[in-house]
């Protein structure tokens, strides 16, 4: 999107929490809330990186804050909203950006990478969604999370992560419906590929079926992770009032047909 693309509508005055704010595509987004006038609170379980993307905001006329947290503990969770609130008096927007991706066969896929998958993707964007939205509600605010094209269709090797990306989009439909009579708007934005750190870590397992794992590659080429933030933050301010229980496919035609 960039100078020419869509753009957040002003925001100054408000607060968003971004989580995987330490790198890659939320640290994307709190640069995008930041441009658009918004304070913001960090969350990553990393805390230098969240240090690097403050770095990065403190050029920015905005408030910034970090919590360095595991965020797959509801108390965690419930303890990041209350700090944000209370730093900046308010909370407008939650954008549940982080997330972990693990190929594996899935008769081999550890107890272990299965449940951080789920525990990072789908119940941390859950537990934190259930401690904002009093807040949310009270300043007439948004969630945004972060699901992928992969909760579309299936993908060999990545049971766990399809399984939270799709229950997350539903998560989001559901939350959409049970505050369809109240000023929350609640919306999903799913990405295709991108080229971020998360993705450089990927490690394929031994003996997978490359012809399978070509089908999931765009033709026009990857996403760039500035237009994926710049949607994200659209969608928290107040020119997207007219979204709510929306996923938005931005993937390059990845999963058109």
């Amino acid at each position: 999107m960039g100078e020419k693309g869509m753009k957040a509508s002003d925001m100054r005055g408000k607060a968003a929490l971004v989580t995987g704010a330490a790198g890659g595509l939320g640290r994307e987004t709190a640069l995008a809330l930041a441009r658009a006038g918004a304070h913001v609170m960090l969350a990553d379980v990393n805390r230098v990186g969240l240090e690097e993307t403050a770095g990065l905001l403190a050029r920015l006329d905005v408030e910034v804050r970090c919590c360095a947290s595991d965020l797959t503990l509801a108390d965690n969770c419930r303890a990041a909203i209350n700090d944000a609130v209370e730093v900046f008096g308010r909370l407008d927007a939650l954008c549940n950006v982080a997330g972990v991706i693990v190929f594996a066969h899935s008769a081999d896929m550890a107890q272990a990478d299965w449940e951080r998958t789920i525990a990072v993707n789908l119940n941390a964007p859950f537990y934190l969604a259930q401690a904002a939205v009093p807040h949310l509600l009270e300043s007439h605010g948004a969630i945004v999370n972060v699901t992928s094209s992969a909760a579309f269709i299936g993908e060999a090797y990545l049971a766990a992560y399809c399984a939270s990306k799709g229950g997350l989009t539903q998560l989001t439909k559901s939350l959409a419906m049970e505050y369809m009579h109240t000023p929350l708007r609640v919306n999903a934005v799913a990405p295709g590929g991108m080229i971020t750190p998360m993705g450089r870590t990927i490690h394929m397992p031994e003996g997978v079926d490359q012809s399978l794992i070509g089908r999931y590659r765009p033709q026009r080429g990857q996403v760039a992770v500035e237009d994926v933030a710049d949607l994200i933050a659209f969608l928290c301010s107040d020119a997207a009032r007219g979204y709510h229980g929306a996923s938005i496919v931005i993937d390059n035609g990845q999963i058109a047909g």
